[in-house]
């Protein structure tokens, strides 16, 4: 049996990273909500 999860960190950058967050309303939208949250880590990755 093959593992499930194959981590390949630059698709994750593309997708959850900083930059790929404030490219779209939405996802600054999810920024502004960590902030408000009081988040230690805004991103994810």
């Amino acid at each position: 049996m093959s593992q499930t999860y194959k981590p390949h960190k630059l698709k994750k950058k593309r997708n959850v990273g900083f930059r790929a967050r404030m490219s779209t309303k939405g996802g600054r939208r999810v920024l502004n909500n960590r902030r408000r949250k009081g988040r230690k880590k805004l991103v994810v990755c």
